[in-house]
């Protein structure tokens, strides 16, 4: 406790900005609010600065993703095609079938070698294992958040647990009790959008 009081005393600008904008997003994420994505687009801007400061390159290189990912996030969500073309229907909560997300896994951690094997050896990041896998896979849970696949929030729950061990590691304390209260988060995310795709309905966006 004294380490993450420490942390909030000591917390530069940029990562308290980044922890309101990060959390806004989660709420609303979960509550398939469309006004989640702008509150994405900032966390993403505020965390591409701070985490290029602490040495975490490829977290840099996520969120610099993730600010594309709001973009094309409230687009998707907007609005998407009806098969004739004639129309425009909200978004709804769908999920893909389980060969898809073997695929997506067993991609994900090989790519999440090379990504550690580049950064460890070409760059001066730090924990490049942990930080490529989560990296990785975090790309990929962000695509699933911008189509509004149930089972984005399990793969979040996974990354948020093993990013609050990442964060403390590099004394950015506020993000990892970010990241704790983000998989708490992940956890209603996933329970809030599984009565949608039982109802076949989405909430207000």
């Amino acid at each position: 406790m004294q380490d993450i009081w420490e942390g909030l005393r000591s917390m530069h600008w940029a990562e308290a900005a980044a922890v309101v904008c990060g959390i806004v997003y989660v709420v609303l994420a979960a509550r398939e609010h469309i006004a989640c994505w702008l509150f994405g687009i900032l966390n993403g801007l505020f965390s591409v600065y701070l985490f290029y400061q602490s040495g975490l390159l490829a977290e840099s290189v996520l969120y610099l993703y993730y600010v594309v990912a709001g973009a094309y996030g409230w687009y998707a969500w907007a609005y998407t095609k009806r098969p004739d073309q004639s129309s425009s229907r909200q978004l709804q909560v769908g999920e893909w079938r389980w060969p898809i997300h073997l695929i997506l896994i067993v991609g994900g951690v090989f790519l999440s070698l090379l990504v550690a094997w580049f950064l460890q050896n070409y760059t001066q990041a730090q924990m490049p294992l942990i930080d490529a896998h989560t990296t990785v896979f975090s790309f990929i849970a962000t695509y699933m958040v911008t189509r509004k696949v149930l089972s984005n929030w399990i793969y979040w729950i996974v990354i948020d647990a093993v990013s609050v061990w990442l964060y403390a590691s590099r004394d950015l304390y506020l993000y990892a009790l970010l990241m704790a209260g983000y998989t708490l988060l992940a956890v209603w995310g996933y329970w809030s959008w599984h009565r949608h795709y039982l109802t076949g309905q989405t909430s207000r966006g």
